[in-house]
């Protein structure tokens, strides 16, 4: 057996910034994220074991941490006090808590000035990195739903918008173009190909910016991260039961959190795949998708909502094939590469997907229309 990994950080000191009311015992590093520091940490509370996750947050991926926590923390609070007020007996299973600092705010900063955050451990659930089943696909979008009901009703004033433009395709497509009018390493010849390909779509990168600029379209709080492995499933019932890493959690709209759904759950392969010919929009996991996901927001959203996600799929596909092509064609200096024109390949591979789900477009709507 491998040895256990070991502290990067002095997890005993951190706990001492929160107001644990429980003592430390030990603690050892979690998961298998990639972006924060991550410690699954043990106290003994009047004899009983107990569980917390403390996270310092990478101020290299979120420049506002601060700002990044008060919207955690509002949208935290306000979900308990939804899911109290229906009198659900879990509900402080179905939504993270921030755990204040000593201080009394949802974050702490350590003697090295990093920022961290505390959250009571969901106990008897998992998530998965690869949604093994349509029962899984549909719990999951039911969660993310359930998450942006219970957060359509978030009174005061519009969430911190941490990352400008996360997912404003209409821009990213204007990178895309900036990219290629730059072409600082001579790379736009060899990709012609895949230029036209985004170019022909251009008018529908800006279909839903320019409906939420309208007002047809209204501002939600949206997850922005809507990988299937974000939303905890429970180890008995395989429910949906908790919506996970709302580092991105900002203003948007649900067109985009539908989206990046299908763009994750619906290949079979992933997204670097090399063989084009392998990769396709699988209509029983789209399906279960939106079985799940109207399943608890259909009631609050809107009919142009609802009518765009067929739709979603392939703009939000769009949108990440064009970031790919954007670093490509930069000199690959965002997304890590791991082989030679990985982000190529990766651009190739949504453009397939895109492809696929423009072929099908009138049964991914007739599917929308019979769960609706």
């Amino acid at each position: 057996m491998s040895a256990p990994a070991q502290n990067k950080h002095d997890i005993a000191a951190i706990a001492k910034l929160f107001d644990m009311r429980a003592d430390f015992v030990h603690a050892h590093p979690y998961g298998s994220g990639h972006i924060n520091d991550t410690y699954c940490a043990y106290y003994d509370q009047a004899g009983q074991r107990i569980r917390y996750i403390h996270q310092r947050l990478s101020t290299e991926a979120f420049k506002k941490p601060i700002e990044l926590m008060e919207n955690v923390q509002r949208v935290t609070e306000h979900a308990l006090n939804e899911l109290l007020k229906s009198g659900d007996k879990e509900a402080r299973r179905r939504t993270l808590t921030c755990i204040p600092s000593v201080e009394g705010t949802p974050h702490a900063i350590d003697a090295d000035g990093n920022c961290w955050r505390t959250y009571p451990f969901i106990e008897r659930a998992r998530t998965y990195d690869t949604i093994e089943s349509e029962a899984q696909a549909m719990e999951a979008a039911r969660a993310f739903g359930e998450f942006q009901k219970l957060t359509a009703t978030l009174p005061g004033k519009p969430l911190h918008e941490t990352i400008p433009g996360f997912h404003n395709t209409k821009q990213r497509f204007q990178h895309l173009e900036d990219a290629i009018a730059a072409d600082t390493h001579g790379r736009a010849a060899e990709v012609q190909k895949e230029i036209e390909w985004f170019m022909a779509r251009k008018d529908e990168a800006s279909i839903v910016v320019d409906l939420l600029e309208s007002g047809e379209l209204p501002l939600r709080v949206t997850h922005n991260d809507t990988k299937l492995n974000n939303v905890m499933l429970d180890d008995v019932t395989g429910e949906g039961v908790c919506v996970i890493d709302l580092d991105t959690t900002m203003p948007g709209s649900a067109i985009y959190d539908f989206g990046d759904m299908v763009r994750t759950a619906t290949s079979p392969v992933a997204e670097d795949e090399e063989d084009t010919s392998k990769i396709t929009m699988r209509m029983f996991m789209f399906e279960a998708l939106v079985k799940g996901y109207l399943s608890s927001a259909k009631e609050f959203l809107t009919d142009k909502e609802v009518s765009l996600l067929a739709f979603s799929g392939k703009l939000l596909t769009m949108e990440c094939g064009s970031r790919f092509l954007t670093d490509y064609l930069k000199g690959d200096v965002y997304f890590k590469v791991h082989k030679d024109r990985h982000n190529l390949i990766r651009t190739r591979s949504q453009m397939a997907l895109a492809e696929s789900i423009e072929a099908q477009m009138s049964e991914m709507e007739a599917l929308v229309a019979k769960y609706r």
